[in-house]
């Protein structure tokens, strides 16, 4: 892949990562701001409710941080848009949309079908 092309997916990643960082410093200043008393024990159950789906997105954006760094370093090592698996390079359109990914879409593919047969 060309530096161009690299350049853009490092801005992209970086504009994603700063977006979820943000997003979690919001998060964790809001639950240590908060002082709420609730006298009723339904509100108070909608709160923790709310907070525990809140948690559960945040922890799914922590571990999208994480393979974006991943994805910086690859980017940092001249191994991004190289598929893990078959050694190909993953195209550039599966890496606008997902461009974390590590694998190309056949492998991927292959990879989901093994994961399915051994579900059922």
């Amino acid at each position: 892949m060309d530096k161009e092309r690299l350049a853009y997916f490092k801005d992209l990643l970086n504009d994603k990562l700063g977006t979820l960082l943000q997003e979690a410093e919001k998060t964790v200043s809001g639950m240590t701001d908060e002082e709420e008393t609730f006298p009723d024990p339904t509100d108070r159950a909608a709160m923790e409710s709310d907070r525990n789906f809140l948690l559960r997105i945040r922890d799914r954006e922590r571990r999208l941080i994480l393979k974006i760094k991943s994805a910086l370093e690859r980017i940092d090592e001249n191994t991004f848009g190289i598929c893990e698996v078959c050694g190909e390079e993953i195209s550039e359109k599966r890496l606008k949309v997902r461009p974390v990914t590590t694998l190309c879409i056949d492998c991927k593919t292959r990879e989901e079908a093994k994961e399915k047969l051994e579900s059922q």
